[in-house]
């Protein structure tokens, strides 16, 4: 049973740089993390919800990032299995998305 984590992380940042960020982070995630992770899969719905997917260890994650005025809100599903993990998953979405945009 999946449940939804959502972490949020404040900018400063306008919708289109941030946009520009992830897009540059997304390319470089997929060349370095492609063994470990394998396929990654995101796509921009509207211009400012931006979906994505990856299995981690056997477990598949959805989730979403939306780029609101002066923070990112990230919902990400978490397979039952990984809710033990789920302090060390926020805090690694607040620090990479938070070096990422800070």
């Amino acid at each position: 049973m999946a449940k939804t984590l959502e972490v949020r992380v404040p900018h400063a940042l306008d919708a289109g740089e941030v946009r520009r960020r992830i897009d540059e982070a997304l390319v470089k995630a997929k060349g370095d993390y492609a063994e470990a992770v394998g396929q990654i899969g995101a796509e921009w719905i509207t211009d400012d919800t931006l979906r994505f997917d990856l299995a981690v260890a056997g477990m598949k994650f959805d989730g979403s990032l939306e780029i609101m005025v002066e923070e990112l809100l990230v919902k990400l599903d978490l397979p039952g299995a990984a809710l033990l993990f789920k302090g060390r998953i926020r805090e690694g979405i607040e620090e990479r998305l938070g070096g990422l945009v800070g």
